[in-house]
């Protein structure tokens, strides 16, 4: 478009100064022409006029001035004589009085060009001087008029001639224009929608090489990246792939030999009264260890199968508010925290899972967080959803949310824990070699982390934010679903 509007422009404005250059032209030689006849018809004729004249013979001399101009209409005045060489001719309104002005200031011929009638006119005005030498003006005026309709048809049929040259050229500057955008913007585009499949995930993609240009150069440039970062996901990917294995082959075979250690533990705790103080506090401490290691190869399992996609949901239409009592009374807090559970909601989850993540969510404000522990059940709008929350959100359904939160009263995360706080083996305070994360003890930071992909697992989320009164306040989101919708 911007092509085609220059070369339009262009074209306009080389019509528009041909047209003024060639009108100029055609009328400068016209006038010229009429200037120089009337001045030597009039220096030819006036030596024969006896001066002061009469009408007879002002009459005959301003038809000599005429029949040696052609078609051309001649007006000579006297003071108030007036004769006109047609006497037919209408010439009071092709005369202005600005021209018999300077013709009668007597310095030599002038012209004006009027409209008379909706027409074109030249006229021409000079006045008679004595032959004396020192050109005294004798009182006689002679006014010569030219027709300019044939120069105006002439300057007319040229403006037709270069303005029905302007379609060829503006159609010509359109195709001009089409296949050099083709030639520029058609790899551009290529280029730019597999840069947006390359965005998306397809490191597949590729433009095709043609040409030895820039655009060529950047095509090549960019399918060496697109190379590069699909084999550094390809090796980033095994990597990955092997780690995960590892850690769940560790794992699975930690479980033998923990269980004869949890059996030993077991047996050593039980007789520990019988032993001496140090030995009977050594039994204890290896009991707790051999226990908390135990969780810890179960928390790493339970992330490789998340992470191998192997999780199912067992899931079933269940009473949230019974589910969240019978999490706390399993593991004795049910004197410990305070409870806001609105009866009767009901959504399609599964409860261990569920029971997991409550339990990571009160055991830690149990741990690190100052009573009184406050757990609430409610429901909120599909609207109001958290905007981006750790991890994300999905889609929230029509029917709205099921909110799980958890508040403490403790001295809260700081904002940079909060953002990290669902990350794998973070733990909120550094110095410390243990960090609460689940049910029992302290943990490995893996708590937080299964409980998110249990939400998630859900089509939900968890996030974290500080309580109007201090503290940490946790929130699940669950989506509420009844049995036989379809999941999210």
């Amino acid at each position: 478009m911007t092509f085609v509007v220059v070369a339009l422009i262009s074209a306009v404005t080389a019509t528009a100064l041909a047209y003024r250059d060639a009108r100029t032209a055609v009328l400068r030689r016209t006038q010229d022409a009429a200037v120089n006849d009337v001045r030597t018809r009039v220096t030819a004729v006036a030596a024969d006029v006896d001066l002061p004249p009469d009408q007879r013979s002002l009459a005959r001399f301003a038809a000599k001035v005429s029949d040696g101009l052609g078609s051309r209409i001649v007006v000579a005045r006297y003071q108030d004589l007036v004769a006109v060489s047609d006497p037919l001719a209408d010439t009071e309104g092709r005369i202005t009085v600005g021209l018999r002005s300077a013709v009668r200031a007597g310095d030599g011929a002038r012209f004006q060009r009027v409209m008379w009638r909706n027409e074109p006119y030249l006229v021409v005005g000079m006045p008679v001087t004595y032959a004396d030498g020192d050109r005294r003006f004798s009182g006689l005026e002679v006014f010569a008029i030219t027709d300019l309709r044939a120069e105006r048809d002439d300057t007319a049929a040229l403006l037709d001639s270069v303005r029905a040259g302007l379609l060829p050229v503006v159609v010509l500057a359109a195709v001009l224009a089409l296949l050099a955008a083709g030639t520029v913007l058609r790899p551009v585009r290529k280029l730019g929608r597999a840069t947006r499949e390359l965005a998306e995930g397809d490191l597949g993609s590729r433009v095709t090489v043609t040409g030895h240009d820039e655009l060529a150069d950047l095509a090549r440039t960019f399918n060496e990246t697109a190379d590069a970062l699909q084999a550094s996901d390809a090796r980033l990917r095994e990597q990955e792939a092997k780690a995960r294995r590892f850690v769940a082959d560790v794992s699975h075979e930690l479980r033998t030999p923990l269980a004869a250690m949890t059996m030993v533990a077991t047996v050593l705790e039980e007789d520990a009264d019988q032993l001496p103080a140090d030995a009977a506090r050594a039994a204890r401490t290896v009991g707790a260890e051999t226990a908390r290691l135990a969780r810890l190869v179960e928390d790493l399992m339970e992330i490789s199968r998340f992470d191998a996609n192997a999780i199912r949901l067992n899931a079933a239409e269940t009473d949230l508010a019974d589910a969240v009592r019978a999490s706390l009374a399993l593991r004795g807090w049910t004197d410990r925290v305070e409870v806001r559970l609105d009866e009767g909601v009901r959504t399609v989850v599964d409860r261990r899972r569920v029971d997991v993540i409550v339990a990571n969510l009160v055991g830690n404000a149990l741990r690190h967080g100052a009573p009184p522990v406050t757990v609430t059940l409610g429901t909120r709008p599909a609207a109001s959803a958290p905007g981006t929350p750790a991890g994300g959100v999905s889609a929230g359904p029509d029917q709205g949310w099921v909110t799980v939160e958890v508040a403490d009263h403790g001295p809260g995360l700081p904002p940079e824990a909060r953002e990290r706080v669902f990350d794998r083996f973070y733990k909120a305070d550094a110095a410390r070699t243990r960090s609460a994360d689940d049910t029992g003890g302290q943990g490995s930071g893996l708590g937080t982390a299964i409980a998110l992909e249990n939400a998630r697992l859900h089509g939900g989320t968890i996030d974290v934010a500080e309580g109007a009164e201090g503290g940490a306040v946790f929130t699940l989101w669950l989506p509420l679903r009844r049995t036989g919708e379809e999941a999210e």
